[in-house]
């Protein structure tokens, strides 16, 4: 029955708290049927005509930019194509009860597709059952992995950490000490994002990281923890933070503390805050996943399969590192945006 929740669902739910790496076999960053998104036309021919029809979508939360950008990538592509969406966001990113609720209230309202970016990897599992039972096709749009969801849409999360690990590995050759800020416990961005970092620094053997703490994905979490990780550590030279949010929360403590000068911050989304914030002198960077343009891309994989088109499981999504040497580059309208991506696609593809 929608919104009938056992105990035993309840009590999973709020297990969350602990951190628990979620279990599962499939990888999206490494799964073997993955495509670049500039693959799709060329694979699978081009995108069907699908207006009018009607697509549910469920984010995490309005309160992260981060999502907010999403939506306008869904508005972006809905408005082009001609098809309607229903978009609803929990309250925030630990609301995975409300998150539950809407997703269970747009089974059986004539959906072509559902497009859904889990807070944890089993809070919607029972409406996704009831979706798979519905045959509606579901795309899981850069949200917590869950294994029976069959398409994934989203970047590379490894690698978000790798490209902030190179960054310092060249601009600390004699290595340092270095923290993280990790996402919520267990979640398959944040260990992704976060093993890519510290691997990759650790390798070199000249650099240590000294803490990784949870900010679970919120700015006041994740000023409290860098204050308490500077105290322990006074020496550090940069932080990595799993998203912008939590970056922008590592300033505000590193301020408060007189210690922004001496410590490099990195996030990982690509928000127009972090982009003012790298513009003010006080981040140092960010991995731009370009959250618009993932949506604009989780929407026409939905359209396609809402069409019988045997989409693969994994369809890959951009990204890169932003620092003040190349902002001017990324910090431009959407259309301009993608363009920069698109030639940075074609000159990678020529190297």
């Amino acid at each position: 029955m929608h919104g009938f929740l056992t105990g035993a669902l309840v009590a999973s739910i709020v297990a969350i708290a602990s951190p628990v790496v979620q279990a599962g076999d499939f990888d999206p960053d490494t799964d073997p049927s993955r495509i670049k998104w500039t693959e799709l036309a060329a694979k699978l021919g081009p995108a069907p005509n699908v207006r009018g029809r009607r697509f549910g979508i469920v984010l995490k939360t309005p309160t992260n930019e981060y999502w907010r950008l999403m939506a306008a990538g869904y508005r972006r592509r809905a408005a082009a194509v001609g098809v309607k969406i229903d978009i609803q966001a929990a309250q925030n990113e630990t609301d995975q009860l409300r998150q539950l609720a809407i997703l269970q209230t747009m089974i059986g309202s004539g959906y072509s597709a559902l497009l859904i970016s889990p807070i944890s990897s089993f809070n919607l599992q029972p409406a996704i059952d009831e979706a798979h039972a519905a045959k509606i096709p579901i795309v899981d749009v850069d949200g917590a992995v869950v294994d029976s969801v069959r398409h994934f849409v989203g970047p590379i999360n490894r690698d978000m950490g790798v490209h902030v690990a190179n960054w310092f590995i060249r601009a600390y050759p004699k290595g340092g000490k270095v923290a993280v800020v990790e996402g919520q416990a267990g979640v398959f961005s944040t260990v992704q994002r976060s093993a890519g970092f510290r691997e990759t620094l650790q390798a070199t053997k000249r650099f240590e990281v000294a803490a990784s703490l949870s900010g679970q994905w919120d700015r006041g979490k994740a000023a409290e923890v860098t204050r308490a990780m500077l105290q322990k550590n006074p020496d550090l030279i940069g932080i990595y933070c799993n998203n912008d949010t939590m970056a922008l929360g590592a300033i505000d403590a590193l301020k408060a503390m007189a210690a922004l000068d001496r410590i490099k911050v990195f996030g990982s989304d690509g928000t127009k805050l972090a982009f003012a914030a790298i513009k003010a002198g006080e981040l140092t960077g960010t991995v731009d996943i370009f959250p618009t343009m993932i949506g604009e891309i989780g929407l026409e994989v939905a359209e396609r399969l809402s069409a019988g088109q045997p989409v693969t499981r994994v369809v890959e999504t951009p990204q890169v590192l932003v620092t003040s040497a190349n902002i001017a580059r990324y910090d431009v309208e959407e259309d301009a945006k993608r363009r920069a991506v698109l030639d940075d696609a074609e000159a990678s593809a020529n190297r």
